[in-house]
């Protein structure tokens, strides 16, 4: 695009070397914007230019302020025509001279002030428009067609949708082969033609992968899953490229199209990856002034036997110094290996050996589950998995201590639905996750089966978005033995961190008949109002409430709770600190505290 009117002196841009290094700072820039749009355009001008950055800057010197003065006579009428004006003048004066006039070898000593003035001109509007062909698989935005605004950005967003048309209909190797676009200042109408070849539709060939990388080139093939044969879709390689991502077991990865397309039709593609380092440890801390403090730590393998496998190992040791209940222990081993049935499959085997000292039960249980997982979609997945499990368990609620075991054979099944901006510290989007877990019980010839609901929901509020309103729904039933039989980590408690803060942790119960064990059925509702105060320090608001049944939802208890807390944002996620008291129910008193990292939810 080309204006006549233009007063700049862009080849000056790239000569800022010669700059005497004052250390004068740059007091004031004043813009001076001319016509109707100009507080409109004065904002879109004043975010782009890095002349105004520099304003009280101590550390600017005079090289440094023209080198941004010489830079933003590009930058603003770069502003100006995505807005539709293409006959503007720039003039930008530092200490009453043109500053792309300044010999870039006779700097001034020093520069204290600068005025920038524009005139847009009068709005553009796009006169004969044409792209072509297209691929008519979608139309050209509605923006771009005669008599509407001339936005520059429209007829670059519509010329590269039309190539991406071509691109998602199998041509690779689409491309524009000219372009007229012709700025008529008599009449402000821009005529835009845009001729494109879409060149030959193509499939996938062979795949190739480079890079120093321990993973088999064949491993690294099946995960990414590029359809050899099929025709060509830039969404299946972008798919490709975010399944090796998912592994983590890359810390870079990279597809390109080979540069030309076989005579059978077909278009090789490589694949460069480089690997993270194959080994991590990490760890956690939690405190709650009634539970005590948690300690966990992991292990972690990223490229087990070489083809993406990973290994970790997880220990915890929880309410350490805990009220009312012992010291809970717990180790884990998970195997996971990616791309087993297709590239969105991966199996998984892990066990696991917990003990369990609580008020109402002793439990010592091995588990051991292997099933497999598949991506439905970028927000859809799902697993299913077979299970064991064998517990000894001291039950401690009746007047007379009892010991029993049980043998469980398991069908555990999830689904889950997460669109949240980041999982660490969401700000919109919705995550919900439905647990169903069918049970055999061996000794006693039990069935049953265990239910979970775990629904989350952030909207973030205001022009800035930094508050945020969240919400969260959990729910679970039990359904097959009473709560003396049921095993005792299926049934559903309320209070603590992860249901209401303020109350005692499990401290909600249901009574059968004088006796008081977990609940057959669970809900709770939470709602917090997060702010931020800062770059890295926000605020929390919150309330939480928690119901407990020994039926089915009916003839329950419910307590609240509700506080007040601190974020902290770090690299791994805020670190949080919740302070929380009983606002209904009888089940506590006093204050709680609970530090950890990451949100409540």
């Amino acid at each position: 695009m080309t204006s006549n009117l233009i007063r700049t002196s862009l080849v000056c841009c790239a000569l800022g070397f010669g700059a005497a290094q004052g250390v004068q700072a740059l007091n004031t820039v004043d813009l001076r914007v001319s016509g109707p749009q100009s507080e409109a355009l004065g904002d879109a001008l004043r975010a782009n230019s890095v002349l105004h950055s520099l304003v009280d800057n101590p550390e600017a010197t005079t090289g440094d302020i023209l080198a941004a003065a010489r830079g933003d006579y590009a930058r603003l009428v770069e502003v100006l025509y995505s807005q539709g004006y293409y006959s503007v003048e720039v003039s930008i004066l530092v200490d009453g001279r043109e500053a792309a006039l300044i010999d870039p070898f006779r700097s001034p000593e020093q520069i204290t002030n600068a005025v920038i003035a524009v005139d847009p001109g009068r709005l553009f509007r796009f006169g004969a428009v044409r792209i072509g062909p297209l691929a008519q698989t979608s139309p050209l935005p509605d923006q771009f067609r005669p008599d509407a605004p001339a936005l520059a950005t429209v007829a670059r967003e519509a010329t590269r949708q039309a190539v991406n048309d071509w691109r998602k209909a199998g041509h690779a190797k689409a491309r524009i082969t000219d372009q007229r676009v012709l700025a008529r200042h008599d009449s402000a109408r821009l005529d835009v033609d845009v001729d494109i070849a879409p060149g030959p539709r193509v499939r996938f060939g062979d795949v190739t992968v480079s890079g120093e990388s321990a993973v088999r080139g064949s491993r690294v093939r099946s995960i990414a899953g590029l359809p050899r044969g099929e025709r060509y879709d830039p969404d299946e390689v972008d798919k490709a490229a975010a399944r090796l991502r998912k592994v983590g077991t890359f810390s870079s990865v990279q597809l390109s199209e080979a540069e030309t397309v076989a005579p059978d039709g077909t278009m090789d593609m490589e694949i460069a990856v480089v690997d993270r380092r194959p080994r991590r440890i990490g760890g956690g801390l939690e405190y709650s002034s009634f539970d005590g403090v948690t300690l966990s730590g992991y292990w972690l393998h990223r490229n087990l036997l070489g083809g993406a496998e990973q290994f970790r190992v997880d220990g915890e040791i929880a309410q350490i110094g805990g009220t009312g209940q012992g010291t809970d222990y717990a180790l884990s081993f998970r195997f996971d290996r990616p791309a087993v049935y297709g590239p969105d499959t991966l199996f998984f085997a892990e066990a696991a050996f917990t003990y369990n000292d609580e008020p109402r039960f002793l439990q010592e249980k091995f588990a051991f589950t292997t099933g497999v997982s598949r991506e439905f979609s970028d927000t859809l997945s799902g697993s299913l998995g077979i299970g064991y499990e064998y517990a000894r368990i001291t039950d401690r609620f009746a007047p007379t201590v009892t010991r029993r075991e049980m043998q469980l054979l398991r069908l555990p099944l999830s689904l889950t639905y997460d669109n949240r901006d980041d999982p660490l510290d969401a700000t919109r989007g919705i995550y919900a996750r439905a647990g169903l877990t069918p049970f055999y019980e061996t000794f006693d010839a039990q069935t049953g089966g265990h239910a979970t609901l775990d629904l989350r929901s952030y909207l973030a509020l205001g022009e800035t978005g930094g508050t945020v309103l969240a919400g969260r729904l959990q729910l679970g039933a039990l359904a097959g033995p009473n709560a003396q039989a049921a095993p005792p980590d299926y049934l559903f408690y309320s209070g603590g961190a992860g249901t209401v803060r303020g109350q005692p942790y499990k401290s909600l119960t249901a009574d059968y008949g004088g006796v008081e064990l977990g609940g057959r059925s669970f809900a709770a509702l939470s709602g917090e109002l997060r702010f931020p105060v800062g770059d890295r320090i926000g605020l929390a608001a919150f309330a939480d409430a928690g119901f407990v049944s020994g039926g089915f939802f009916e003839d329950g208890d419910w307590h609240a709770g509700a506080g007040l807390g601190v974020r902290y944002k770090t690299p791994v996620g805020p670190i949080r600190v919740d302070l929380a008291g009983p606002v209904a129910g009888d089940t506590g008193s006093g204050v709680q505290l609970y530090i950890g990292i990451g949100q409540a939810f």
